[in-house]
């Protein structure tokens, strides 16, 4: 008779551990997906304690995350942002910087970068809190941690989060190829601009003040086309633009 109950409990965990969603790891989470709330944390930074995303209220965020501090290439990329950091304050946007080192160190990390003259301009202060997640939990929570890979290898995650705390665009880079902080930009712009003009979009590498895309057109629109003067023109009928107005 215990024969048979092991048996029964062998062939039951065997089952169990073949179902879909099983996993070794139970901590790791799924990445949050474009529509998702951004999933709420707190976290120790170099500018105190951050009750993410509630503390920037009504601002953009845009989370990046780094797998290490002293790596080149993210050393790089936090330099560039410090450098936009004015940009970014014009778009109303809060920039907050993730990586699995401890605290002290990003303090030294934070203290290096600012010394660097990079790429011949003036060194520059880096005003943005540096999150300390040496236990992962903001790394898991955001589904950027790999079952099958070194730990804390691909946590290069950038979280484009809008005013009301919804996961609006993701991004993830491999370890070998550096941001494009200019491209950051434009996609925060792209998005406050679809927010802000009701029934628009942007085409492939809009930049502002191209035409906007206008993805239902209204009868007028189709019927001032055929003014000399209209904002709207088409390429075929399912691609409608519009002009900025002047």
């Amino acid at each position: 008779m215990n024969m048979k109950r092991i048996s029964i409990v062998f062939v039951a965990l065997f089952f169990i551990m073949c179902m879909p969603g099983f996993s070794e790891n139970p901590s790791r989470s799924s990445i949050p997906l474009i529509g998702d709330p951004a999933p709420s944390f707190v976290a120790e930074t170099t500018h105190g304690t951050l009750h993410f995303p509630e503390d920037y209220g009504r601002y953009w965020k845009i989370l990046f995350a780094h797998p290490r501090d002293f790596t080149p290439v993210c050393s790089s990329e936090i330099l560039e942002l410090a450098y936009a950091q004015r940009d970014f304050d014009q778009l109303g946007v809060k920039l907050v910087v993730i990586s699995t080192d401890e605290l002290k160190s990003h303090y030294m990390w934070k203290a290096a970068l600012e010394e660097v003259p990079f790429r011949n301009r003036e060194p520059v202060k880096i005003t943005f809190p540096l999150v300390e997640d040496h236990a992962y939990a903001v790394s898991d929570l955001y589904g950027m941690t790999h079952p099958e890979a070194k730990r804390g290898k691909n946590i290069r995650g950038v979280f484009f989060i809008d005013r009301d705390n919804i996961v609006r665009a993701i991004y993830f880079y491999p370890a070998e190829v550096g941001r494009n902080t200019e491209e950051i930009k434009r996609t925060l712009m792209a998005l406050q601009k679809a927010d802000d003009d009701f029934n628009t979009a942007t085409p492939a590498n809009w930049r502002p003040g191209d035409p906007v895309m206008i993805p239902f057109p209204t009868p007028l629109m189709l019927e001032s086309m055929n003014a000399g003067n209209s904002l709207y023109f088409q390429y075929n009928w399912f691609m409608t633009f519009s002009h900025e107005p002047l």
